[in-house]
């Protein structure tokens, strides 16, 4: 099991838990009518959902929102800075501290922090009042929900945090608001294989009436080892801010990589001349990103291909209100899928999902909110110019983070906001890429496939295939008015095939990513994403998106398999599971193609069929020509007998890897599984609980839906409705954690079915 450390936020000075013990109200009045009122509240932990919405959400809930706290300021404070950290808030939130109002955010995806210090009252009770507005917004965007192709859900949806630090400490750099600055920023002007400059500039606040000699500490640690640091003093005047910029060295660097993802552990100390500590502590990556004349991709000088997915951060019922847990098993899924690169389509995730391909070697293209909308208003052009900044501070120190999506997705954009785009990513992390659908500014052009396949010119700079294998397949037209559903394909012909769909739609679904993802290697792209890696909902749809290689529930479909062959058998992780492996894209039912396609990223692959071998195939025989690392190998079975199906993958004449499918009979029982994906569950996480149907003989039986009841096990509450329809054979409901000491047995019940208890590992 993978422990919480790898999913750690910047730590630095906390005060309390900061998100537990808040009251919270839903109004479907106006934001600026609204009334709180504390007789109709009920008690919440953050993070928070407005609404726990239904699977398909045909009605995403909008209005306003109050979210209340009441604490007791310690009298230690006094004297103290504290801020307090909103990591987001949808969509408008105004802030009231002991019925002052302190602030106006507009944005529902990045920070925003609050200098509690003047409004408290140390030693006394202390209020905070957050009133929400999620509706829509034409200065926010990224257009009315009714129109879009997501869904923006609502509340304090990913928590907040309260810092208790000295007078003189590191600023925040939401708060500073200023220009590549605030709090912490690393860069890296040198890095080869042999040695590293890191450059570390802090911006330091006295927030004292007294001037104050600083020493600022910086140690670098590998592991517990410590292998580099340094100091520096000076002086900052009463009530002032100021800079200070050191580097570290390093010899023999061991570097950031999509195979090797290494980090640091630096901390930082900041000492005033009475020996008070603001510390902070982060991981970091000593990496480079470069390009070739040619636009090809050099991660510390190696040429890399990324092969990659985008990904909304959706989960059933409680929409954006992940755990940090829940999202890094999103980060965990995707590594494992064979991807090396994910766009955060259509908006900034969360610092959870960036520390965990920060951890687990996933590259990103950050994206700021837009999705085929533009507001010529200034104010909208003020906002969105803002959000690019603020993208950048958050996320500037997390080593994955390739290029800024400064861009409104598939939206026409002036040149003029282009180049302003371009400027601030310039301006905010001097040398970066900025990155855009818009081939008229950015350093980086990024195109889906289906608007390749109507207007592609040879790219003069570096390439991405930024969506692909979805809409191509789905209409012929490029996907600017998919609100109005028109020039649709037959629905067998669509990559938007539900787990539940059967083995002919998911070989489809597969057929078509083989087929597209092989394509884009005849273009310059240096790196590719698949649409998308989960179904998810949509604001302008009553049914779900369905062309995600997962489900909503994160169960895979047979194209998931079809990516992870792609990755090289000798690429292993300690975090992920990965290595050689092989998959048979079938359940072997009679309703089963006799065509029987085996994803492997082995040199041969043999099928048996109830233990005689159906052929050994080598690369020359049974795989379709193309240019992918690893095509699948299909196999022609004569008819249809019930039995076993077992591949076999050799490398080098030797067995590495095996996959068995059974025929399976009625079902006839149920077992349970708390579906934790190899990361420890705690207290407020959110997990699958799945009932699998199996057959007397225990085998999976992945072609009946029949509808489960669930009684969670001790410690955990359902998140939703406690009955769901299997898929594939698996029943999933979303279960949070509310206990320290747990249980794994669930109860199940479902017509003709004997629950017999936790699954068998497998």
């Amino acid at each position: 099991m993978l422990g919480l450390a790898i999913l750690a936020l910047p730590a630095q000075a906390h005060g309390p838990d900061f998100n537990r013990g808040w009251q919270f109200q839903r109004s479907d009045a106006p934001f600026d009518t609204a009334v709180f009122d504390p007789d109709q509240t009920e008690p919440v932990d953050l993070p928070h959902t407005p609404r726990i919405e239904p699977r398909i959400v045909n009605d995403q809930w909008q209005g306003t929102a109050f979210y209340r706290k009441t604490f007791i300021a310690p009298k230690a404070w006094r004297g103290q800075t504290v801020y307090l950290r909103f990591e987001a808030a949808m969509n408008v939130a105004r802030v009231s501290v002991n019925g002052t109002e302190v602030t106006t955010h507009l944005g529902g995806w990045l920070p925003f922090t609050l200098d509690l210090t003047p409004h408290l009252r140390p030693g006394g009770r202390n209020e905070i009042l957050v009133r929400l507005d999620n509706r829509d917004n034409p200065i926010t965007g990224p257009k009315p929900l009714a129109e879009l192709d997501f869904s923006t859900y609502g509340g304090l949806y990913r928590g907040i945090r309260l810092f208790v630090k000295p007078p003189v400490h590191l600023s925040d750099e939401m708060l500073a608001d200023k220009v590549a600055g605030g709090e912490l920023f690393v860069t890296y002007p040198l890095v080869t294989g042999d040695q590293a400059r890191i450059a570390i500039a802090a911006s330091l606040r006295n927030a004292a009436d007294r001037e104050a000699v600083v020493t600022v500490q910086h140690r670098l640690f590998d592991g517990r080892a410590l292998i580099g640091e340094t100091r520096g003093k000076q002086v900052l005047l009463p009530l002032s801010e100021g800079d200070d910029r050191q580097e570290i060295r390093l010899s023999a660097p061991k570097l950031w990589s999509p195979r090797s993802p290494h980090l640091y552990r630096l901390v930082t100390e900041v000492i005033d001349d009475r020996g008070r500590v603001d510390r902070s502590e982060r991981q970091i990556g000593v990496r480079q990103f470069a390009f070739t004349a040619d636009g090809q991709l050099l991660i510390n000088g190696e040429p890399t291909f990324l092969r990659g997915v985008n990904r909304h951060q959706e989960y059933p019922y409680v929409g954006y209100a992940l755990s940090p847990q829940a999202d890094y098993r999103d980060a965990k899924l995707i590594k494992e899928a064979g991807f090396d690169y994910v766009r955060l389509s259509h908006y900034p995730h969360s610092s959870a999902f960036m520390a965990a391909a920060d951890a687990l070697g996933l590259v990103l293209i950050d994206a700021i909110p837009g999705w085929q909308f533009h507001n010529p208003d200034p104010a909208f052009e003020a906002q969105v110019l803002q959000t690019c900044r603020d993208m950048i501070r958050r996320d500037r120190n997390h080593p994955s983070v390739l290029a800024w999506e400064c861009s409104l997705n598939e939206s026409a954009m002036p040149k003029a906001l282009v180049h302003a785009f371009d400027g601030v990513v310039e301006q905010e992390y001097p040398g970066a890429f900025s990155a855009g659908w818009q081939n008229d500014g950015y350093d980086i052009f990024l195109q889906a496939r289906q608007h390749r396949l109507q207007h592609y010119e040879q790219p003069d700079r570096p390439y991405v295939v930024s969506e692909y294998g979805d809409w191509e397949y789905y209409a012929q037209n490029a996907g600017f008015a998919q609100d109005q559903w028109g020039d649709l394909k037959e629905a067998e012909r669509t990559s938007r095939q539900s787990l539940g769909a059967g083995e002919a739609a998911l070989l489809r679904q597969a057929t078509n990513l083989q087929e597209a993802h092989n394509d884009n290697f005849t273009t310059p792209a240096f790196a590719d994403g698949y649409w998308v890696m989960f179904d998810y909902n949509r604001g302008y749809a009553d049914d779900l998106e369905t062309s995600g290689l997962m489900s909503l529930e994160r169960l895979p479909k047979f194209a998931y398999d079809f990516f992870r062959s792609q990755r090289p058998p000798e690429e292993r992780s300690e975090r992920s599971s990965s290595g050689p492996m092989v998959r048979i894209a079938s359940h072997w039912t009679p309703r089963s193609s006799l065509q029987v396609r085996v994803f492997s990223n082995g040199e041969e692959v043999e099928l048996l069929l109830n233990g005689r071998s159906l052929g050994r195939h080598n690369p020359d025989q049974g795989r379709i020509s193309s240019h992918l690392a690893h095509p699948p190998f299909t196999f022609e079975v004569d008819g249809f007998v019930p039995g076993t199906l077992e591949a076999r993958s050799y490398i080098g004449g030797a067995l590495v890897a095996q996959h068995r499918v059974t025929t399976p009979g009625p079902a006839t029982a149920l077992c349970s599984v708390l579906d934790d994906g190899g990361v420890t569950p705690v207290i407020g996480d959110l997990i699958f609980l799945r009932a699998r149907l199996l057959d007397a003989d225990s085998n999976p039986v992945p072609d009946q839906a029949r509808i489960v009841s669930f009684a969670p096990p001790k410690g955990y509450v359902i998140v939703g409705p406690h009955t769901a329809t299997a898929e594939a054979g698996t029943a999933s409901v979303l279960v949070r954690v509310v206990a320290a000491r747990r249980s794994q047995r669930a109860r199940l019940a479902a017509a003709g079915l004997r629950d017999v208890g936790v699954c068998p590992s497998r």
